[in-house]
């Protein structure tokens, strides 16, 4: 793909709110972009930069499956249902030990998993 069409089709990406295809986009050809980051737009440029950040800070990005997970537990804890929050918990113990992972919860998982000890409580 040519780097222009590349360009043209992150910021359409961006523009419609379709940041997962956008990322899709940019992590596949993160070194061409951070090159040729004057052609992309503001949105687009910030979106670049930060998952730049992320991995150069070693972060893993969350795949589908993780992202499944967390919304899982997000429903479990809504619903206060914390044998199906334990059995999410139990059965995918890595994920809750990443650092990032408290920015993808809602409050109840939040609560509920401090309280738990699944993770880390955190400094008031």
């Amino acid at each position: 793909m040519h780097v222009l069409d590349l360009v043209a089709r992150i910021n359409n990406s961006v523009e419609e709110l379709d940041f997962a295809a956008a990322r899709r986009y940019m992590e596949g050809n993160i070194e061409i972009l951070n090159e040729n980051r004057s052609h992309l737009k503001r949105n687009a440029r910030e979106l670049l930069e930060f998952l730049t950040k992320r991995i150069e800070a070693g972060q893993q990005p969350l795949t589908r499956k993780d992202m499944a997970v967390i919304n899982a537990v997000n429903s479990y804890a809504s619903k206060f249902d914390l044998r199906g929050l334990k059995v999410v918990i139990r059965d995918h113990s890595l994920l809750f030990l990443r650092s990032d992972i408290e920015a993808y919860l809602n409050t109840d998982a939040r609560i509920i998993l401090e309280g738990m000890g699944a993770i880390p409580k955190a400094a008031s």
